[in-house]
């Protein structure tokens, strides 16, 4: 088994080559082609084609979405559980205040950063996840994801 790189916020981003490039291509060109057909012949069955074409690309979408929201949820309660047995007690009690954002953020902090970012994250009202992660220092790597 090849050696994967080291994980931060610079490569942590997920993409699957075949279904973000390739299948978005290919769905897009589809509708731009049936668009283009009901243009310059309009008939009723051109213009099927087209609303079918677009329901493929919301399709692509939440095929997606759905999918990231359970992962989110998920991360939540694992992230909760993580600082219940982490964080001093002075941070314990905060816990139920951060939000999913932040929770997601935190994630890819190391056990032995993850009390002072908490802390962070609570004092200065961080809540972008992208901004959480960039703070982070030590990356847990996280390569099970969907």
């Amino acid at each position: 088994m090849s050696e994967r790189a080291p994980q931060t916020y610079a490569n942590h981003a997920r993409y699957v080559p075949m279904y973000h490039f390739v299948l978005a291509f290919i769905l897009l060109a589809n509708l731009g082609w049936w668009i283009r057909k009901v243009i310059r012949y309009p008939s009723y069955d051109y213009g099927m084609l087209v609303v079918l074409a677009f329901g493929l690309l919301i399709m692509f979408v939440y095929m997606r979405a759905f999918p990231n929201t359970v992962q989110d949820r998920v991360i939540r309660l694992e992230e909760r559980l993580r600082m219940e047995r982490l964080l001093p007690p002075d941070l314990k009690g905060p816990i139920g205040e951060f939000m999913p954002d932040q929770l997601v953020g935190l994630r890819f902090a190391s056990d032995g950063e993850l009390p002072e970012l908490a802390r962070k994250v609570l004092a200065e009202g961080i809540t972008k996840r992208g901004d959480i992660k960039r703070l982070v220092k030590d990356w847990r790597p996280d390569y099970l994801r969907a």
